[in-house]
């Protein structure tokens, strides 16, 4: 216990060091703080999709939270993509049957080939493997996707469906005593943030491990279902050659 305390301190003070050079992934050491990866400080995502606190009469909160989340890009069931790393095809299973915002903004990154060519700039395997982070189009973790319709950063609220709850959480961290249905298990695909929950853009991390103290803080969207081993190798620096969508992109919804 001892060491594997050490080790979490180890690896976050690497992380937040990292941090004050514009922003990447930070974790606590305590269970219930986090890893984030950052747009930069300057940056100031937009307003978060929340249910109203008084619907109106007519209105349910379901349909409160649907006009809500009307506005982003929603992947309404599954996909799947393969991610081309110079050692292999990695392949990921996207979640969106239980984070559609989440998946289907990292969906709609992944069409329009935002990560190609990208690399992963931060990887931290010591003491104990972390995470692999990646998708920063300027390459050092300050980076956000610029709407090329707007030319403004796209930010996307935090997303976090509670276990056995019918409906996620939107732009707030869970409480300790909330577990969520997707867990960061070794393989998870999640979005990076900074310190605010609402400002994942398009940097995401793999699991490198099972880092169950992030559950609740970040929003995992995914799992790796084949070439985990290939994960295992990834480097920092190493490019992303490619990332495509092979099934599912029929259930990637763009805002109405």
């Amino acid at each position: 216990m001892l060491r594997w305390i050490l080790s979490c301190f180890l690896a976050v003070s690497v992380l937040l060091t990292s941090c004050t050079n514009g922003g990447s992934v930070s974790a606590s050491a305590s269970p219930t703080a986090s890893a984030s990866a950052s747009p930069t400080t300057s940056s100031k995502p937009t307003a978060i999709a929340t249910i109203p606190a008084s619907p109106k009469p007519s209105e349910s909160p379901e349909n409160s939270l649907d006009a809500a989340l009307a506005k982003y890009v929603q992947l309404k069931g599954s996909a799947t993509v393969e991610l081309k790393l110079k050692s292999g095809i990695v392949k990921i299973e996207l979640d969106g049957a239980n984070a559609p915002v989440t998946a289907g903004n990292f969906a709609d990154l992944v069409k329009r080939g935002l990560y190609n060519g990208l690399t992963f700039h931060r990887v931290v395997k010591d003491p104990t493997p972390f995470v692999a982070q990646g998708g920063d189009p300027l390459g050092n973790g300050t980076g956000n996707f610029t709407d090329p319709v707007t030319s403004q950063p796209r930010y996307i609220p935090l997303e976090i469906l509670p276990d056995g709850a019918k409906q996620p959480v939107y732009g707030e961290i869970l409480a300790p005593t909330q577990k969520p249905k997707l867990r960061h298990n070794k393989g998870a695909i999640a979005m990076a943030r900074s310190q605010s929950p609402n400002s994942a853009s398009c940097q995401f991390y793999l699991a490198l491990d099972d880092i169950y103290f992030l559950d609740g803080s970040y929003a995992v969207f995914g799992y790796v279902t084949e070439g985990m081993e290939l994960v295992e190798k990834i480097q920092g620096g190493d490019r992303i050659e490619s990332i495509i969508i092979t099934k599912g992109e029929e259930n990637l919804k763009q805002p109405a």
